[in-house]
């Protein structure tokens, strides 16, 4: 049957695996006779007139001397054509028509003029709408189809009316060009795009959504491709991705309703979430979305972008490693610039929150791209840290000491940036509790990166720097180099000196104690102090007396240390003043 509808003719082209090149599949329809033929459609201005005198016309029709009673508008362009050719194919056009000759229109030999907008593609389309219904043959391909389908039941061109009418034909070979050609498929689905929603109330998106992801299912050697010049099938790199390139060439709604087709078909989570990612790297120039359509107002991208984000983080796959910590995070970053919906970034986050504990340090590094800031962006690994600690309060199994590690490591790769500042710094090191660090030696090595990286602070800001490193939780390595680190503030320095002082007080006490234990003869007692005084050695009581001597001659030091800053720091404000 569909031989006595149509003569259609595949026309195979090489490729390269993409859908952006060769010609597509091509069908003649062959229209049932008309009523009513003219001998061709010749164009004066933006006028289509059917004529009877020969011309070099593109289009020839039956030579006919009946003149013209209807035009057609069309966008700018205005077709002069025949009520009886026209209507007896159009339920649509036919109820127009009635309806202006029973307003009177088109009486007394008059033309009537019917106005199509709204017609779903416009001029040329309807142009082949016309050469049908004067009986001549129609070339349509997989990228024209779609808008002549979709026009076809615009203008209710069924077989009602006419035995054979361009529904039941142009359905024919939407059907045969969506399923015999991946690459036709998405010829079929990118046309769709100017006729919307006609191709999405006619199923025409859904049908192309479900083809591509049937193909995306099945070994890729089952189906044509396209071919290369050596005559072999373009599978890609990886036989598991080799679909990505082309769906990420679709539209945000398309690409929305392929990947649920292709989760319908029980694709693997992982293989959906790298879809995703794949597509939003393709379309996203850093932060900037790569829509170019200079027709559409600023404040309307502003809204698709928006809208863009807010459908990528709704369609991620809900399963556990489907997507990366990176690729979220980067989510978020586009989320808080175009202000996406609150409360579908702070499930974006707590997500991001939950995968902390397997994460590495680089996976939090997503790129900044302005000239000021800082070259990753810190501010969202920040926010992610601070619903993990939420998260941690709620869950007495949470690993605060990994996650504590995490963000040191995390610390250590961006202190030399020379645009971090100080309360970012201190944000990111105080958004977890003291409890999440067992060792300051990370902080201790991020901190002193930070200082080396930014010699221009001053004395308190290196101090706030250094404030949540601890003497106690370093290593004696750190210690020492800590002591000598003339990076360190002042106070710090101080305040480890003398803690080491006490720590070998206690040191010494505790061994001294081990060596001479109490026992019930005092005279051994004796005895040994009167052998370690004729030695040289310097009783216990003595030396822990000497020590408390030198600790506080060192806070004297210290406190005359800081009654000179402060009058250097007076001199100075005088000398501005002056």
């Amino acid at each position: 049957m569909r031989s006595k509808m149509m003569g259609c003719r595949e026309e195979h082209q090489s490729t390269h695996g993409s859908v952006l090149g060769g010609k597509p599949n091509h069908c003649v329809i062959y229209p049932p006779k008309s009523s009513i033929a003219a001998e061709e459609l010749e164009r004066r201005n933006n006028d289509w007139l059917n004529s009877s005198s020969s011309s070099s016309g593109t289009y020839r029709f039956v030579r006919t001397k009946v003149a013209s009673d209807l035009m057609v508008q069309v966008g700018d362009f205005s077709f002069h054509l025949h009520k009886l050719a026209m209507v007896s194919k159009s339920g649509y056009l036919n109820r127009l028509v009635f309806a202006k000759r029973s307003e009177g229109h088109g009486h007394n030999g008059g033309s009537l003029k019917i106005v199509l907008d709204d017609l779903p593609g416009g001029t040329n389309t309807f142009e082949s709408i016309v050469n049908f219904c004067y009986g001549f043959k129609v070339d349509v391909t997989a990228t024209t189809i779609a808008p002549l389908y979709c026009a076809a039941n615009f203008l209710e061109m069924s077989d009602d009316l006419h035995q054979g009418n361009l529904i039941s034909k142009t359905e024919a070979f939407l059907s045969f060009a969506i399923f015999s050609s991946w690459k036709d498929t998405f010829k079929v689905l990118k046309s769709c795009e100017s006729v919307s929603p006609w191709s999405k109330d006619l199923l025409i998106v859904k049908q192309c959504s479900d083809a591509i992801a049937w193909k995306a299912s099945t070994d890729p050697k089952a189906f044509t491709l396209g071919q290369n010049s050596n005559g072999n099938l373009n599978v890609g790199e990886s036989s598991d991705t080799w679909w990505f390139q082309d769906v990420s060439t679709l539209r945000i709604d398309h690409f929305i309703q392929v990947i649920e087709s292709i989760k319908r078909k029980g694709v693997k989570p992982e293989l959906v979430g790298s879809c995703i990612a794949h597509w939003t790297a393709k379309w996203f120039s850093g932060t900037t979305f790569v829509f170019d359509d200079p027709t559409i107002p600023k404040h309307l991208t502003q809204k698709l972008q928006r809208i863009t984000i807010e459908s990528l983080i709704n369609m991620l796959p809900v399963e556990k490693k489907s997507v990366s910590c990176n690729f979220l995070l980067y989510l978020v970053k586009l989320g808080l610039k175009m202000q996406v919906n609150s409360e579908l970034l702070s499930k974006l986050e707590t997500r991001i929150a939950s995968m902390l504990e397997q994460c590495c340090a680089q996976d939090l590094l997503v790129k900044n791209y302005g000239d000021k800031d800082t070259t990753y962006d810190v501010g969202i690994v920040i926010r992610v840290v601070k619903a993990y600690v939420l998260l941690a309060l709620k869950n007495f199994r949470a690993r605060l000491c990994i996650v504590g590690r995490l963000i040191d490591g995390y610390l250590t790769l961006v202190a030399r940036d020379i645009n971090l500042t100080v309360i970012d710094f201190k944000l990111l090191v105080d958004a977890l509790p003291t409890t999440a660090r067992s060792c300051d030696n990370n902080l201790y090595r991020a901190i002193d990166m930070y200082l080396k990286a930014h010699p221009s602070l001053i004395e308190e800001e290196r101090a706030s720097v250094c404030k949540a490193m601890e003497y106690h939780r370093l290593s004696e390595d750190a210690r020492q180099h800590a002591m000598r680190n003339g990076r360190l503030p002042l106070k710090i320095v101080t305040e480890f000196m003398l803690l080491e002082q006490v720590k070998m007080a206690r040191s010494v006490s505790a061994t001294k104690s081990n060596i001479n234990p109490r026992t019930t003869t005092q005279t051994i007692m004796k005895m040994n102090n009167k052998k370690c005084l004729e030695k040289g050695f310097i009783a216990p009581q003595k030396e822990i007396m000497l020590i408390r001597k030198e600790v506080e001659n060192m806070k004297m030091q210290l406190n005359q240390l800081q009654m000179c800053k402060l009058k250097l720091q007076k001199q100075a404000q005088r000398s501005c003043i002056k």
